[in-house]
């Protein structure tokens, strides 16, 4: 053959692009995923430490919860990033878990690695854990059982135990909170929680106010305080006369003229504040300026008015007071009008950002409540936040899904004891892969024993022989390491569901990947 024949190779792609094929593309991907899921092991359980997280701007952080870990790591990697999104996807659906289902995902790639060293074939494997999984939901749907009287507090406990947030403080209060707002005729959320960090104090000085904290300047001495029941109205603009959106010139020729324009703007300053005092609201809000005349007038009034609020607050007292926020001044009706138990302020030394404290407390059938967080360390108040809000996202669940299951490990080794049960009339390799999942969900009390500090395979090992009793007696991993009976450690059944979809599909995304193209050659 001539050389005019032979055909050039064609290229398609960059030359500093590399393919990676085959076996070895789920050795990397696995291997990636485990150094991951390493890093949150340490962290988990009532026994967990902390990591610290120091930025590329210098600022730092100090945490345990896997959710604040994995949004604030700059990962690189193409499976790390697949297993962030996955903590992500728990953290929007469940509010909680994300650390147990980053180590379950972990847990699944490292047994299908030694899988895949004995010439398994990726989708063997996958329909293993496939099979797994449905029977992980069926066995969560009848070891699970309806919420009782005190399971909530129980749930909140759970939430937030080996976090920042003491959890005999704060369980109580956050029933207390779901109580109430239950009493509203409305639907609970996440917005229905205030967090305001006082900056003093201790964190057991936290408490829970049926209403809201605003900090704002209030406009003088002689302002009215201590209001009881007061009539609320809320402003989203300014409470004063409209500006011309085109630019006017008034001659005036003599002092009667210029008498007759003072006494007019005068009046029509008037009538806004007699628009106001007629709805018999006492205490008034807006989210911008008060002219001063206005104010003046309010003052002589008895109406207590603040300005300056953001938009977000106020929604906040918009709904924790019942009222119906107002864009026009003159559109104001009696039925835009809220309520209040009690409104006080106090007044706080002058400084460069003065800021005086102004509590609204004690509504009636308030849309919202607020947890005012103790601390003089602002990261402290950070992490009490954050664990308050793992809580509440996990007793939101309870609220749609009025489920749980119990916690301590003890439901993924009744989950593995049923698997292997189930694998044995599997006749084909799935066995196999079935049995591997078995394993990797045992990977959850025996990180909670190891960090307790204890061996973890001795307590697998006994907790499984537990896990064969069909009683209804549950047996977990105390906070000790030791196996014992567990009642009130209580997690949401669906938010368990949910944890094991999000890490069996982010496996089976990596099994499935064949061939790795990277253009940047690494």
């Amino acid at each position: 053959m001539s050389e005019a024949n032979k055909s050039s190779p064609v290229r398609i792609v960059k030359e500093q692009t590399k393919t990676t094929s085959g076996t070895q593309v789920q050795e990397k991907m696995i291997e990636a995923a485990r150094v991951f899921s390493d890093i949150l092991r340490p962290t988990y359980g009532p026994r967990g430490l902390d990591k610290m997280l120091y930025k590329t701007d210098g600022s730092r952080a100090i945490t345990n919860d896997g959710a604040r870990i994995v949004s604030e790591l700059l990962v690189k990697h193409p499976a790390a990033k697949m297993m962030v999104s996955m903590g992500e996807t728990q953290e929007e659906v469940s509010g909680d878990g994300v650390t147990g289902t980053l180590l379950v995902c972990g847990s699944l790639l490292e047994e299908a690695s030694r899988l895949l060293s004995r010439g398994f074939h990726p989708l063997t494997i996958v329909q293993g854990y496939r099979n797994s999984l449905e029977i992980s939901k069926r066995t969560i749907e009848n070891r699970s059982r309806p919420v009782r009287s005190g399971d909530m507090e129980r749930v909140a406990y759970t939430a937030m135990t080996g976090k920042s947030a003491n959890p005999d403080h704060f369980a109580p209060l956050l029933v207390s909170s779901f109580e109430i707002l239950r009493g509203a005729d409305r639907d609970i959320s996440t917005e229905s929680f205030g967090m305001i960090k006082t900056g003093v104090g201790t964190q057991e000085r936290s408490r829970l106010i049926m209403g809201f904290q605003l900090r704002k300047r209030v406009p003088s001495e002689g302002a009215p305080n201590n209001l009881e029941n007061p009539n609320v109205l809320v402003i989203r603009g300014d409470i004063k006369i409209r500006k011309m959106t085109r630019t006017a010139e008034v001659r005036v020729s003599n002092s009667d003229e210029l008498d007759s324009f003072i006494e007019a703007e005068k009046e029509r300053k008037m009538k806004i504040s007699d628009k106001i005092t007629n709805t018999s609201a006492n205490f008034v809000v807006c989210g911008g300026e008060i002219d001063r005349d206005i104010l003046y007038e309010l003052s002589r009034s008895g109406v207590l008015a603040i300005q300056g609020l953001d938009s977000s607050e106020i929604e906040q007292v918009a709904l924790c007071t019942n009222s119906v926020v107002v864009d026009s001044i003159m559109d104001i009706h009696q039925t835009m009008i809220g309520t209040a138990g009690t409104v006080n302020w106090t007044r706080r030394p002058s400084s460069d950002q003065v800021e005086d404290i102004i509590e609204i407390d004690d509504c009636p059938s308030p849309g919202l409540v607020s947890f005012l967080i103790g601390g003089s360390s602002d990261a402290s108040a950070e992490e009490t936040i954050r664990s308050l809000h793992d809580a509440i996202r996990s007793m939101l669940v309870c609220e749609q899904d009025p489920r749980v299951v119990t916690g301590a490990g003890s439901i993924y080794a009744r989950i593995a004891n049923d698997i292997r049960n189930a694998s044995l009339l599997e006749a084909g390799r799935e066995r196999l892969a079935m049995e591997a999942y078995a394993r990797a969900l045992e990977t959850i009390p025996f990180v909670l024993a190891s960090n307790a500090g204890r061996e973890g395979l001795d307590a697998v090992l006994e907790l499984r022989t537990k896990s064969r009793d069909e009683t209804t007696i549950d047996h977990g991993i105390s906070v000790d390491g030791h196996i014992s009976a567990m009642e009130g450690v209580l997690h949401p059944a669906s938010s368990l569901i949910s944890s094991l979809e999000a890490a069996v599909e982010t496996t089976v995304a990596m099994m499935r990947i064949d061939q790795v193209v990277s253009a940047r050659g690494d």
